[in-house]
């Protein structure tokens, strides 16, 4: 099935990129197969897909269409870290059925919800008036529900870091133009602003200390990883194929054509077998949190990130200067690969995260 829609969205990809608008087609295509809900567990009205197969179809996703496939895994890392809930904790079953009877689209603030986050909350009755500005905030052009955190100075003034969901359409919540970016340009991923926006007690489904690393990420980050660096994956083995075919005619390369195919499929391969390592990790969701995985997940990201990234440029050299035109979809690939390595964490912070770790033992 998603090789059919992967057509359609390969056919639209240009146009999105060209005008940096969201894709909205492909979102309603996805959700009239019932994609969203594809992972959730049947029992709650879901696909009961595995972890893997999941991220395949991202990668898959990702030959035809680089941006839907980013904006897609935001969605279903956070109904991957709320399955995981459900079925080691009990929790999180009405938020799943409600994504699978309405095939609502999830929004995650993650990348400005780190261990300090940031925002302003200020208690209410009945909750918080929460207000900040999110960027990065993938698929907000075309979602439901941000899952979001703001920082919060309890009673003991001790600082506090509330998780919550908020909806798009509650009162103060407002999606920004700001959009114009290099690459991934139709994950419609614009910031959002919230205006002293009312978070009912009942919504803030974790409360944990401010600026410190929590075992909540242990779980989010074993699954989220996988997912999101298939987007990249896929977008790296579309490169391959471009350079594979247009190579073979491309005649000023063909005394060393032989060479740079040979090394672009072992930047492709170190790509792939690193981004199974990272899904092998999660075990379908079959795994007890632990910062040892999380560790060797955040450094597996980087690897997949850098090989995906080396692997598109030594697709560009196979063809050479046509593939800077952009006619040709390998310039569009060249710069939706450079997102890689913005996701959390990024090089520098992961080597320190991973180095400290290390040195503790």
């Amino acid at each position: 099935m998603i090789n059919e829609l992967g057509k359609d969205f390969a056919g639209r990809a240009g146009h999105y990129d060209q005008a940096g608008t969201f894709v909205f087609e492909n979102y309603e295509q996805l959700k009239a197969h019932r994609f969203f809900s594809a992972m959730i567990p049947e029992e709650l009205g879901g696909g009961g897909i595995s972890h893997a197969e999941m991220c395949d179809i991202i990668r898959i996703m990702a030959y035809y269409c680089s941006s839907t496939a980013l904006a897609f895994s935001m969605h279903q890392h956070l109904v991957a870290a709320t399955v995981w809930k459900y079925k080691h904790q009990g929790e999180g079953a009405p938020l799943l059925q409600r994504v699978a009877k309405e095939q609502l689209v999830l929004i995650s603030t993650g990348a400005r919800d780190w261990l300090e986050s940031n925002g302003e909350m200020v208690k209410a009755e009945g909750g918080y008036l929460f207000s900040g500005k999110k960027y990065f905030a993938s698929q907000s052009a075309g979602g439901d529900l941000a899952i979001t955190s703001a920082p919060w100075l309890d009673t003991d003034n001790e600082w506090q870091v509330l998780h919550f969901g908020v909806s798009m359409k509650a009162e103060g919540v407002t999606v920004l133009d700001d959009w114009d970016v290099l690459g991934m340009r139709a994950t419609g991923s614009q910031a959002i602003q919230f205006d002293k926006v009312f978070v009912p007690d009942s919504a803030i489904s974790l409360t944990r200390p401010g600026g410190k690393f929590h075992p909540v990420w242990d779980v989010v980050l074993t699954v989220a990883m996988p997912l999101i660096m298939s987007a990249y994956v896929g977008t790296a083995e579309k490169a391959v194929e471009i350079a594979m075919s247009i190579g073979k005619k491309y005649y000023r390369n063909q005394g060393h054509m032989h060479y740079i195919i040979g090394k672009l499929n072992n930047s492709l391969l170190s790509a792939r077998t690193q981004w199974k390592a990272m899904y092998a990790l999660t075990g379908n969701f079959d795994f007890k949190p632990d910062e040892n995985i999380t560790t060797d997940m955040l450094s597996l990201k980087t690897n997949v990130a850098d090989a995906a990234q080396q692997t598109v440029s030594e697709a560009m050299e196979a063809i050479g200067g046509q593939s800077f035109y952009r006619k040709n979809v390998l310039e569009r690939l060249f710069r939706d690969v450079q997102a890689a390595g913005f996701h959390p964490l990024p090089r520098w912070e992961q080597y320190a995260f991973t180095g400290e770790r290390l040195l503790a033992r």
